[in-house]
């Protein structure tokens, strides 16, 4: 492998991954992580400004050779996120991946493997809810692993919703419409992807058909809320990508299941243990559900990926390894 860091840009990353690519990157993620062979960093992060945040997410291969880090200020005027990729031997800077489309990448394939183990295997019609900028690829990475014959988009703006038909009509080229209320959008779905930033539930249980696997990946943060957790009395299975994230932040578990001590939690699986042990969706289940709050295993799954492919293909551009110098440690007088 190159022995200088390379610098990998946004086109870099987008010329050599697509959606199949990150989904298969992230099961072996996965299965490593079952195997004990990887770890999440803590996510972090600060507030600054009122609302503006500065954010942190990592994770650990150490057997692989890699460990590396997500930074990104998410501000009003936008965000600039970078991926630090470290060799886990001796520190050094193995890549500095612009990450703006791999995180679109990573947090959409997450859903893809969970769909591939959890919905029906003849799972067609989707439903789904939510038009702003991970809906689109939430939707390639479900089509990339299932055979969609339909699809119904439903956002509460009209204009919205009726663009985003036309676009994966174009696009995906998928038999897609759009629709004017969640109920018209579920009803007979096989699946269902939430992607919003609702703040009220806005899916119950009874507009759910049995048989449904539902991917539920907008409400990241406590204050956000998608499905009437009530619906999770009636899945059969459910997993989430980060255990721990899903008990600290999610507003929705945390009232069904009850406190992280709460025996009640046994039911919950994490996806890495299905990867892992390939357990998929038992025939007889009425419903099945998927949490994913966002984790860095994700993020280096897909960076390890892209460096490998990056050293074979001859992309992205070399720099000098950073100096090693000491600092200044004696000042000047001062009066």
């Amino acid at each position: 492998m190159s022995s200088k860091p390379l610098w990998i840009t946004e086109a870099d990353v987008v010329a050599m991954l697509d959606m199949g690519d990150a989904i298969d990157a992230l099961g072996a993620g996965l299965a490593r992580e079952f195997q004990g062979r990887a770890q999440n960093m803590v996510k972090t992060h600060v507030t600054f400004g009122g609302h503006d945040t500065l954010h942190a997410v990592g994770a650990v291969f150490p057997g692989d050779g890699f460990v590396g880090a997500k930074t990104w200020a998410h501000t009003e005027g936008g965000a600039t996120p970078l991926f630090i990729l470290l060799d886990s031997h001796n520190g050094s800077l193995k890549a500095i991946i612009e990450a703006f489309a791999m995180g679109q990448l990573r947090t959409a394939a997450i859903s893809g493997v969970a769909t591939r183990y959890l919905a029906k295997p003849d799972a067609s019609r989707m439903a789904l809810i939510g038009t702003g900028k991970q809906a689109m690829p939430q939707l390639a990475a479900v089509a990339a692993v299932c055979r969609l014959t339909d699809v119904k988009v439903f956002s509460p703006n009209a204009k919205h919703r009726d663009d985003f038909a036309r676009r994966v009509r174009d696009e995906l080229e998928l038999d897609a419409s759009a629709v004017d209320s969640v109920v018209a959008a579920v009803d007979g779905a096989d699946l269902i992807t939430l992607v919003t930033r609702a703040r009220e539930p806005f899916l119950d249980s009874a507009m759910v058909a049995r048989g449904a696997h539902i991917n539920a990946v907008g409400a990241i943060v406590p204050e956000r809320i998608e499905f009437a957790p009530a619906l999770l009395d009636r899945c059969s299975m459910v997993a989430v990508d980060n255990l721990s994230q899903v008990q600290e932040l999610s507003a929705e578990f945390r009232e069904f299941y009850g406190p992280a001590a709460s025996a009640r939690w046994s039911a919950v699986t994490p996806l890495s243990r299905l990867v892992g042990e390939n357990r998929r969706r038992d025939p007889s289940a009425d419903l099945t559900l998927f949490k994913a709050m966002g984790m860095g295993i994700s993020d280096l799954s897909l960076a390890v990926e892209i460096y490998r492919r990056a050293i074979e293909r001859g992309l992205g551009r070399e720099f000098p390894h950073p100096e090693k110098v000491k600092p200044r440690l004696k000042t000047s007088t001062r009066s």
